[in-house]
This record gives structure tokens, C-alpha cells and sequence, in this order.
């Protein structure tokens, strides 16, 4: 069972060896929605299925099912895990998650995953250039049918915190905000999706970039350790929620620090966005 990372090679094994596998491509472009299935069409790796951020991945701003808020509110537990039916997953499929904008959507997917009870899931270490570099084909076009089947709902093996429990915690040491948006959005100098620009009172900025190697994959894990022990400066892992914009890019961090063998920390996914929309939450500049 691959559980975080799987590598290129390691995913070809797999599918030489005919295990059984779902593999999702995630790709997506935050500023221009349609690119994602246009980038899925012209290639893909052979069999993956489509994993669209806004229209599997979400659910509709303000629908009232929704189990988070911000830009991309989470779906319901039910509403997800009867999408994975339709697609054809079932709970003894490993599922493979990759994307093409270095790592930065496949973890969505990941986490949800994980919040559904589906602890078979791994990201494709490198994503689809990781692939392309092994000279493995990809094919193109819509994709096959799947064969649509009944997902069932398992417990949660990951953590979801909401507005409510981030605020009550604020500034106690029994949590440690960490926020995966770039230095100047987290230093609230530009703003460009949010209302408000700033940070949560007293996170710690760790962009999900800085997670990556020059190839686009996960830095090794002892060099990912000590970074985040630097971040951290003595506070328990164990404590951490990490968040971002609109709960997505904050993924990458949360894996990281599982690879690091930091333990598996919690999600606020409703992040910055979902926060900054209450006008009586606190926030921060510098």
C-alpha cells in the first residue's frame, strides 16, 4: 500500500503488474478553470480518470451541505464518496493522484480520500512531467466510461478543523497555524483572490513551494524534517493545522510533514478565505 508519495517507476510496476489501481489526473489552473480538461484531453497517463477541482473536488459556494466554507468549500463526506461510485473506486483500489502544476491540486484529492476512510491513496512524486521523463506514453482524449459502482463511507484516518475550532484556539499552544500562501499574500503586501489581505494572528508562513526540488518532486524526507523543526522552533507537530487560501495548496505542506515522519496534522479547509469573510476575525500584517 502506497499511502504518500509513489514515484514514477514504482507507479509503471503497478500497472506492468496489472494491481489493482485507479489513477486520477488533477490537473487544474486556478486562473483559468477550463485549462484542467483541456490538459487532461491532449494527455494523460493511460486509464487515469478526471478529477476537476471546481466539479468534483468542491461543492457549490453556499450549498448548504457543504462541510467547509471559502472559494472551494469541501463537498460532503456522502456527496463525494457517491462521485467515487460513479467513477468506479471501491475501498481495496490503490488510488494514485497526480497533477501537472507541481503538486499543487493532486493533493486535494489525496486529502479527501483520507477523509473518506481511503488510506490506499499516494501522489504521483513529480506528477505528469515525472512520468513523460521515464518515456512512458500517455494517451489522449476523453478518457473511458467508468464503471460506476457504490463507494462505501469508512471513518476518517485525517483531520478536518473548522473556523470555529481554529478561532477558539487562536493563540493557545495547543495549535500551530501554518499557512502555505506565498511570503507577500501571508504578509498581506497583495491580494489577489481574497477580500482582505493578511494573515491568521500568529501563523507561521511556509509556502507549499518549498517543498519541491528543482524536478518538481518532494525534497527528501531528513531535509524536509529539518526545515519544518526550523519552522516549528520547538512546537509540538502534533499541534499543527495547516491552511492557505481556500484549503488546496496547504496539502503539499501537510504531506510533507507526514514524509518528514512528523506525524499526520490536521486541515483547515476553509483556510484564509472562509476566515477573512467574518469582518469580527482577527488578522495580521508584516
Amino acid at each position: 500500500m502506497f499511502t504518500t508519495l509513489i514515484s514514477a517507476p514504482e507507479l509503471h510496476s503497478l500497472m506492468t503488474n496489472k494491481h489493482p489501481l485507479m489513477v486520477f489526473d488533477c490537473s487544474f489552473e486556478l486562473m483559468n478553470p477550463t485549462a484542467g480538461d483541456a490538459q487532461y484531453q491532449q494527455g494523460h497517463i493511460p486509464g487515469a480518470v478526471r478529477a476537476d477541482l471546481d466539479r468534483n473536488l468542491s461543492a457549490i459556494k453556499g450549498a448548504p451541505n457543504a462541510a467547509s466554507g471559502g472559494r472551494h468549500p469541501l463537498p460532503s463526506r456522502e456527496a463525494f464518496a457517491g462521485w467515487l461510485g460513479g467513477v468506479g473506486l471501491t475501498p481495496d483500489i490503490q488510488a494514485v493522484v497526480y497533477d501537472r502544476q507541481g503538486g499543487n491540486y493532486c493533493g486535494r484529492l489525496w486529502w479527501m480520500l483520507k477523509w473518506v476512510g481511503h488510506e490506499a491513496v499516494a501522489v504521483l512524486d513529480g506528477g505528469l512531467p515525472a512520468w513523460q521523463a521515464m518515456g512512458e506514453p500517455i494517451e489522449s482524449g476523453p478518457g473511458a466510461t467508468p464503471h460506476a459502482t457504490s463507494y462505501p463511507l469508512a471513518q476518517a484516518v485525517i483531520s478536518l478543523a473548522d473556523t470555529k475550532y481554529v478561532a477558539n484556539h487562536l493563540g493557545r499552544p495547543a495549535q500551530t497555524l501554518v499557512d502555505a500562501r506565498g511570503a507577500p499574500r501571508y504578509r498581506g503586501e497583495v491580494e489577489p483572490l481574497d477580500p482582505v489581505a493578511g494573515h491568521i494572528p500568529g501563523a507561521l508562513n511556509r509556502p507549499f513551494t518549498d517543498n519541491f526540488d528543482a524536478q518538481g518532486k518532494f525534497k527528501p524526507a531528513a531535509q524536509l524534517r529539518n526545515e519544518f523543526e526550523a519552522l516549528l522552533a520547538g512546537r509540538d507537530p502534533s499541534t499543527v493545522v495547516h491552511h492557505c487560501g481556500s484549503g488546496v495548496s496547504a496539502v503539499p505542506n501537510l504531506i510533507a510533514m507526514e514524509v518528514a515522519g512528523l506525524g499526520r496534522s490536521a486541515l483547515y479547509a476553509g483556510s484564509w478565505s472562509e476566515w477573512c469573510s467574518n469582518p469580527s476575525h482577527p488578522f495580521a500584517r508584516s
